[in-house]
């Protein structure tokens, strides 16, 4: 077996790999052991995750010679509450885990926010280990230390940062994953091209079908998102600056979540980031910040490779305007009481847009609703 890609966040004292490739669930035991010797270790997984994955993790980590009590969750973006965190933190200290100890994410975004956020709180902080099962995951959310839970009034609103020791993200788990759910990660991959790498957003235009299709193209992609994502992390740990940027998208594409309750059937975090997406390029457009082209090539991207793009691709009914931009109103990025948004001047050049006006956005929402 090929060696991992690795891919090193540098956060000093707090740095840590990224490790990519295929067979890393079998091998779990002994890079966290190599990293964390003697820790006893918290499984926190998901349903499907588990009956597709668990036994592999399970193998490898007694081959490291690793203890892991095991909790397991519904699976869906309302896991993601105060009631299933309780059940996580009650878990692991009913299993007398201690400090030095791990708490291991095993699953999507989902899992490993709601088992970061977990790590980051018992005993003031525990080691944290992600290993990401979905593609968005693998890309965005193991990396980087975001870890938190939804609140109704909206999406990730409850948290803290709290970086892993390793990242471990196992190629082969991707091979189980839904067609719908590849193609939500797969938003993440494209916003790296379009906040500042436009080279890679056009080889993701050339070359994304043999990203679908797997093996070294796919690993490639993995390799880059996670490179932009460790890059910008390291100079930005807790988004006080250019880690805004990683937002591109998601002002839009969050409101749309909370919108629709979380309902995942209706849509998932990277499909709502991808109509986001959309939606920033067409206002920065509107807004005369960049060309319609631009605009046009984003959305006939996202549409080919299956991707929703619009708010009339969103199933069902959604509120109207005012209610959208009270959503948009509540995300983490108003600065007392400011709209502020991740725009663009064009393809890979995303800015921190502060201050944008209310009224342009309930016009632009106005418009862009069906109907």
């Amino acid at each position: 077996m090929s060696a991992p890609v690795k891919v090193e966040v540098g956060l000093g004292e707090r740095a840590y790999d990224i490790l990519i490739g295929p067979g890393l669930l079998a091998r779990a035991g002994e890079e966290i052991g190599r990293r964390l010797p003697g820790a006893r270790t918290a499984v926190v997984t998901d349903g499907n995750v588990a009956a597709a994955h668990l036994d592999t993790l399970k193998a490898g980590l007694e081959a490291g010679g690793l203890a892991a009590t095991v909790i397991t969750l519904p699976a869906g973006e309302k896991t993601k509450s105060f009631a299933h965190l309780q059940e996580v933190v009650d878990g692991v200290l009913a299993a007398r885990l201690e400090r030095r100890d791990a708490v291991i994410a095993l699953g999507g975004g989902v899992i490993g926010d709601l088992a970061g956020f977990a790590a980051g709180i018992v005993r003031r902080g525990m080691h944290f280990v992600q290993m990401p099962t979905s593609l968005l995951a693998q890309v965005d959310s193991s990396v980087g230390g975001k870890t938190g839970i939804n609140s109704p009034r909206g999406k990730n609103l409850v948290g803290v940062f709290h970086q892993p020791r390793l990242v471990l993200a196992d190629t082969d788990a991707l091979d189980t994953l839904p067609a719908r759910e590849f193609r939500a990660g797969y938003a993440e991959v494209a916003k790296y091209g379009l906040i500042d790498r436009p080279d890679f957003f056009a080889w993701l235009e050339k070359n994304w079908q043999d990203v679908f299709a797997g093996g070294p193209a796919r690993t490639e992609a993995i390799a880059q998102s996670c490179r932009a994502k460790a890059d910008v992390v390291a100079r930005d740990e807790f988004e006080q600056g250019d880690r805004a940027l990683l937002n591109l998208g998601h002002t839009f594409g969050h409101a749309l979540e909370a919108a629709v309750q979380y309902d995942g059937a209706r849509l998932v975090h990277g499909e709502g980031v991808a109509i986001g997406m959309a939606l920033a390029h067409r206002f920065s457009a509107r807004m005369n910040l960049a060309s319609p082209d631009d605009a046009a090539r984003v959305e006939a991207h996202l549409k080919a490779v299956g991707l929703p793009w619009r708010l009339a691709d969103v199933p069902g009914d959604l509120p109207g305007a005012e209610a959208l931009l009270d959503y948009i109103a509540q995300d983490k990025k108003v600065s007392r009481g400011a709209l502020t948004f991740i725009l663009t001047h064009g393809i890979g050049k995303s800015f921190v847009a502060r201050d944008v006006p209310a009224s342009e956005v309930l016009s632009f929402l106005k418009e862009s609703l069906p109907g």
